[in-house]
């Protein structure tokens, strides 16, 4: 299988604004909403064509009476997240705030209570970082379909209406710490008058982040937008501090990166009979997303009455508990990748360290990490804190004195403590599988250079 370069995190995105965020590596994402209570995703209104009047007696009737958010945020706490993002209004343009632009909310309809207050208080409360995300789209409003050019009136109401919720939900909860945007499809960031909007927030939370999801974008062909509304009209404020690559660990090399992906197959809300992801699995994302340079933030979707489920519960129990000894090698790293190891598994560093994540064990005594330019001073198996023998040539690392058995369920891990910042050795710099595969060419030279066993 193809692997990637050695990976660095692009620079920080400014010295007073977001730095807290590289080194955080691991948060949780929260989809809850009236949609929890069909079973089948946040989207269930839209993708199953709903009755819109149906759907909003449905959600005026919601009421979540064991939603507890210090309950969700001490289970993100002991599974080692570092920040916290809840869908303060999802597609469907229902509220969980105490907001004056309309009674679709959870404060006027029947919980009677500011969601997002709840959750920004108990998850700062255990020291996690806040994230609000709000969906530009509303799927109830008419003028969000029609357009600027078909519907001008319509869609300055509308814009409006959006610009001032974003400033209620930066202005009366302190400190944010993350603003997480979606939906702006199919209306590029200029119909939203994106930029006037971002200078706002800046405004507001000079200090917080901004994802990359009020950008410029393509309309459909033959949807007429607002003139001087084109596709290619981006700008760097809306570019987004950060890019959020969706069901995918795809790393950016321009700027931070956060990859979003759910602890189940598919769907972010709450569905019934969803299959969940084993916590081994879970962990490889974090682990994967660490060793080229990312964020990984991991949904659940809460259960129609506010409780977390009880699989995605005990799989964040796991992984924090496997963080409490590991979690050196996750927080605050760099991408790894410095030698060839996907036989075995992952890389991290961080300082003169060198981390190997292994995804199994092969119960051998001994194994070998070959192209490591740089000496290691010393070995370590950080899952038991055994000190291990090394042997080191030109080419090749050898450490012995491996156990037989694996010394835990999920992912052991051996640090490499170096001379100095792990490096890999000339030959082993570009990969065949993506960059000059000339270097290998003496090396294949070596039996000759015809097709027969002996090389003629």
């Amino acid at each position: 299988m193809p692997t990637s370069k050695p990976s660095k995190k692009p620079p920080r995105t400014s010295a007073s604004r977001g730095d807290w965020f590289r080194d955080a590596a691991f948060g949780l994402f929260i989809h809850f909403g009236p949609y929890a209570v069909y079973g089948r995703g946040e989207q269930v209104i839209f993708r199953d064509q709903l009755d819109q009047v149906e759907y909003t007696r449905v959600a005026c009737k919601w009421n979540p009476r064991q939603y507890d958010a210090r309950t969700w945020a001490k289970i993100a706490r002991d599974a080692g997240m570092k920040y916290a993002c809840l869908t303060t209004r999802h597609h469907d343009g229902y509220c969980l705030w105490d907001t004056a632009t309309t009674d679709y909310s959870s404060a006027r309809q029947a919980p009677r209570r500011d969601m997002v207050r709840e959750f920004v208080d108990a998850f700062r409360e255990q020291g996690i970082r806040i994230g609000l995300y709000y969906s530009l789209v509303d799927w109830r409003i008419p003028a969000y379909f029609e357009g600027p050019a078909q519907n001008p009136e319509g869609w300055a109401k509308f814009r409006g209406f959006v610009h001032e919720q974003v400033r209620e939900l930066l202005s009366g909860y302190g400190q944010i710490d993350i603003f997480w945007f979606d939906g702006n499809w199919p209306h590029p960031a200029k119909a939203w008058h994106g930029r006037e909007l971002v200078a706002m927030m800046r405004r507001l939370q000079p200090g917080m982040l901004i994802n990359n999801r009020l950008h410029a974008q393509q309309p459909p062909l033959g949807y007429e937008q607002t003139p001087g509304c084109d596709a290619d009209d981006a700008f760097p404020e809306d570019a987004g501090d950060f890019s959020t690559p969706e069901q995918e660990i795809t790393p950016d090399a321009r700027r931070t990166w956060e990859a979003c992906m759910t602890s189940t197959w598919r769907l972010w809300g709450y569905t019934t009979g969803e299959r969940w992801h084993n916590a081994d699995y879970l962990l490889d994302m974090l682990c994967k997303t660490a060793s080229l340079g990312g964020n990984l933030i991991l949904n659940v979707g809460p259960k129609p009455d506010g409780a977390f489920p009880a699989p995605f519960t005990s799989r964040m129990k796991a992984i924090g508990q496997w963080l409490k000894r590991h979690g050196e090698a996750i927080y605050g790293s760099e991408g790894g990748d410095v030698t060839e190891f996907v036989t075995y598994g992952m890389q991290t560093r961080r300082g003169n360290n060198l981390y190997l994540i292994m995804r199994f064990w092969d119960r051998r005594p001994e194994m070998t990490v070959a192209g490591l330019e740089t000496k290691v001073l010393r070995a370590t198996l950080l899952t038991t804190g055994k000190r291990l023998k090394v042997e080191q040539t030109a080419d090749r690392l050898v450490i012995r004195g491996l156990p037989a058995s694996p010394p835990t369920k999920l992912f052991p891990v051996i640090r490499l403590e170096c001379e100095g910042p792990p490096r890999p050795r000339a030959w082993a710099r570009e990969r065949l599988w993506c960059g000059d595969p000339r270097p290998y060419v003496a090396w294949a030279r070596q039996r000759g250079e015809g097709f027969n066993v002996d090389g003629g």
